[in-house]
């Protein structure tokens, strides 16, 4: 017998008895209003993380919330965010249909509202600027120009208080909080640009004849710009919550109750635990539960990513959201509501959403001394054209601070890091992964060596007979039930392999007398008046068993990985009875996939070494400890730490708590149990390596795009101050329009926006 049998027949067992389930700690969601920046979320997250009882407060920019961990009330939050110059709400229910149809509304409203404005600032804009092309100059000479000009002057005063308010409005909060943020640079920049033209209109001798420029049309086309940017904003991102609105979408609305001896059609809401639900051929399943009655196929795809379709039978456990396809069922409610796996699943991925990697926080410190940095750079360069550039130097100033304060705008910076999160951690969800935080997403794609634990994550963990060899004149059948019989009192899974391949064979086993459990070797009874022992090759050889040529025949079993047992009577051998935990199907392929990777795959296991050795071989894995106790298995974890090594450790979630939570990454394979899905770093929903395998590649891909964000956003504003200042200007005679740098600046958010969206085109199985 293995390691495993042998502690489980009397020595004490070592799985993990005083593991607990890990503390959760509560969290809220807040809804911002006003944030228009990268800048904003350092400000705002700091603002939270002073509140007393706030463990945490993260802010996604994209979605423009904030995720709060921490006792404390939501009234205490929203009041922190007010202080700070911002609006807030307490979310609802994050799993929540109506929480999202709330959320689509919202956005819709204010997409319509950025086009009306975006149509009232373009339509006064577009003309202007068609006119100064066609008659080359905006100037200022004649009284009636004057009189004209004052009249465009008061419509794009129209234009800033009717589609650019919210502009000028978020500056004034910001000024009064004593900071800067993307509203200030467009308020100092079109508010610059307008008083120097109305300066021109009304007092022009004043300014140089060569200056008496007017850029009114510059004023209205960059609020038009940005308001029309941050419209096709927030229509690009609407598509990166397609995986929560999959999953939400996996939830059924009514379920068919037994009440008062009759099947009734309720809201899924006043499903109560205990409740005796009814799931016809084609419905959803309602909520979590375990079946009572009926035999059925349940397509568990959309969950855990498994093609095919689970047997489900009396006391099996279903999952609400998953689609019964061929019989009828009635099971009892266990889990409801927000309790429902589904739930638990939806609000793990919405708050991994909304977490932030350790590269994202770059961009929030970087964000923190942007605009009070670019707010200097813009009065130099205004400096250096009054001091040294041409004639009319005023004009020149004027247009190279204003271009550089447009131009500026740390959107796009903002947007890089959270874009690219909401797409990869819903991409990971589709495909049955579930990825807890930023933190885990981002240490995932380092991985550079991978600790695969053996039973029920290479193998099924289930064992199961393959092999009954009779020696005497004796049928299989005859064989099963005297084993059967033995082992049908114990709880060891290799008894209940026994047990269970009996039963399949309709084999009912019989009576025991005078059983005997021998510790680390087998048991011992009486059947039928025969004196029968059935165990491992000690327990023969201590009761003088002859083995003779059998012995040769059991040591080709466990050099397969089989474990072989013997049965005797009345002290000869009657039969060898090998049984087995086979390897999964696709173990193989998946390993094979993390070693092309170039990640370094070892296996741990309880079992003797001769077993561990065969599946390693068998599996492709050069490396590997046999007979590790649970509590051994974080000391492996820890060697391989010490040798330099970003470790990633894939066990059931609650066995190997003390590896999983030592190695960088803790990957809980299985069926998403609640302690799995609270503890683990990443949990895979289906029970195959190639959940472990897609969840590196996932999160690979989402870092590449993170980083191709943040360099397009850093070298946008490298690149692009310095030509608004009035760099090229010496050498080519060129010095960018205000105009320009409104468009530039409101695409290249949505051009961030754009590169995260192509994460949903990944398939992690083709990489």
């Amino acid at each position: 017998m293995t390691a495993e049998h042998q502690h489980a027949q009397g020595a004490p067992c070592h799985h993990g008895d005083s593991t607990e389930p890990p503390t959760v700690v509560p969290q809220q969601v807040l809804m911002i209003e006003g944030a228009g920046c990268a800048s904003c979320v350092g400000k705002i997250e700091s603002a939270l993380n002073r509140v007393p009882g706030v463990q945490e407060a993260s802010m996604n920019f994209a979605e423009r919330t904030v995720t709060v961990s921490g006792e404390v009330s939501s009234d205490d939050l929203v009041r922190a965010v007010e202080q700070a110059g911002y609006g807030a709400r307490a979310a609802a229910q994050e799993s929540s249909a109506e929480l999202l149809d709330e959320k689509e509304e919202a956005d819709r409203q204010y997409y319509k509202r950025l086009l009306r404005e975006m149509s009232i600032a373009l339509g006064l804009g577009i003309p202007l600027m068609i006119y100064g092309l066609a008659i080359g100059e905006m100037t200022v000479t004649t009284t009636t120009e004057r009189v004209v000009w004052a009249l465009v002057g008061l419509a794009t005063l129209a234009v800033m208080l009717l589609a650019g308010r919210h502009f000028y409005v978020g500056a004034w909060k910001s000024l009064r909080n004593h900071s800067a943020n993307m509203d200030t640079l467009i308020a100092l920049g079109t508010g610059t640009a307008w008083l120097y033209s109305m300066v021109v209109v009304m007092v022009p001798d004043v300014v140089p004849l060569m200056a008496r420029h007017v850029y009114f049309e510059a004023t209205a086309m960059i609020i038009g710009l940005i308001n029309l940017g941050l419209a096709l904003e927030v229509r690009a991102r609407g598509r990166t919550s397609e995986a929560i609105k999959r999953l939400i979408g996996l939830q059924a609305r009514t379920a068919r109750v037994l009440r008062d001896g009759q099947e009734v059609d309720i809201p899924i809401e006043q499903v109560q635990q205990g409740d005796q639900v009814r799931v016809r051929p084609g419905e959803k399943i309602p909520v979590d539960g375990v079946v009572s009655d009926g035999h059925s196929l349940v397509d568990e795809s959309m969950l855990t990513g498994e093609p095919m379709p689970v047997e489900k039978s009396v006391d099996d456990e279903i999952v609400g959201g998953t689609l019964n396809k061929s019989g009828s069922l009635l099971f009892k409610a266990t889990r409801v509501g927000k309790d429902t796996a589904l739930a638990r699943i939806i609000s793990m991925v919405k708050r991994a959403q909304n977490s932030k990697p350790p590269i994202g926080r770059l961009a929030d410190v970087i964000s923190g001394y942007f605009v009070p940095a670019i707010m200097i750079i813009a009065v130099a360069s205004a400096l250096i054209w009054l001091n040294f550039g041409p004639e009319p130097t005023i004009a020149f100033a004027v247009v190279s601070a204003t271009t550089v304060l447009i131009i500026a705008c740390p959107c796009a910076l903002g947007l890089a890091t959270p874009m690219s999160v909401m797409v990869g951690v819903g991409k990971a969800a589709e495909a049955g992964v579930l990825i807890r935080n930023g933190q885990a997403l981002q240490t995932a794609s380092k991985i550079t060596a991978m600790i695969l634990d053996k039973t029920g994550t290479i193998t099924e963990g289930t064992p199961k007979v393959t092999e009954v060899i009779p020696f005497e004149d004796m049928d299989e059948a005859e064989v099963m039930k005297l084993a059967a019989t033995l082992e049908q009192g114990s709880e060891h899974p290799l008894a209940q392999a026994i047990v269970e391949s009996a039963r399949e064979r309709d084999i009912k086993p019989g009576y025991v007398d005078d059983f005997n459990a021998i510790a680390g070797h087998g048991v011992e009874g009486r059947v039928e008046g025969r004196s029968l022992l059935f165990g491992n090759e000690k327990l023969m050889r201590d009761r003088e068993i002859a083995l003779d040529e059998h012995l040769e025949q059991a040591q080709k079993m466990a050099a397969q990985a089989r474990t072989p047992m013997y049965l005797a009577a009345d002290g000869r051998l009657l039969a060898l009875i090998a049984v087995a935990d086979p390897i999964k199907e696709d173990s193989v392929a998946a390993i094979r996939r993390l070693q092309k990777d170039g990640i370094r795959v070892v296996m741990l296991t309880g079992d003797n070494r001769d077993t561990a050795k065969a599946v390693a071989e068998q599996v492709g894995i050069d490396e590997f400890f046999a007979e590790v106790l649970p509590e051994d298995k974080s000391g492996k974890v820890a060697e391989l730490q010490q040798q330099g090594e970003i470790v990633g450790m894939t066990g059931d979630g609650i066995n190997d708590a003390p590896a999983l939570a030592l190695a960088d990454v803790g990957f809980a394979i299985g069926t998403g149990t609640d302690v799995a899905i609270e503890s683990a770093d990443v949990t895979l929903m289906r029970g195959s390596l190639h959940g472990l395998a897609d969840a590196i590649a996932v999160s690979r891909a989402t870092l590449k795009n993170i980083r191709q964000n943040l360099f397009g956003a850093f070298i946008y504003n490298a690149a692009g101050v310095p030509v608004a200042a009035g760099l090229l200007y010496p050498f080519f005679g060129i010095l960018l329009s205000p105009v320009i740098a409104g468009a530039a600046m409101a695409f290249s958010s949505l051009t961030v926006v754009t590169n995260a969206n192509r994460l949903r085109l990944f398939k992690p199985q083709e990489h």
